[in-house]
């Protein structure tokens, strides 16, 4: 079973932080973990959003949360 990521960053979008880390969680694919640093750079725990960037194979973009909520849905989309 794929995470449904467009899912995960509508919740994300709406402020329901729980929920998105809940659904993606489970998931270690690059895109689910783009999307778990992201939400760990939301929360402000930069060194856990560093360890999942650093799974997805990049590090953690030098952009806005909002820049990076945008490309995360260009890249899933």
């Amino acid at each position: 079973m794929l995470c449904d990521y467009i899912k995960v960053l509508n919740y994300a979008k709406e402020g329901k932080w729980d929920k998105a880390h809940q659904l993606v969680q489970p998931y270690s694919d690059k895109k689910s973990c783009l999307i778990h640093g992201y939400l760990h750079r939301v929360e402000g725990d930069l060194s856990n959003a560093n360890y999942w960037y650093t799974r997805a194979e990049t590090e953690i973009p030098d952009n806005t949360l909002e820049d990076e909520l945008k490309r995360l849905f260009l890249l899933v989309g």
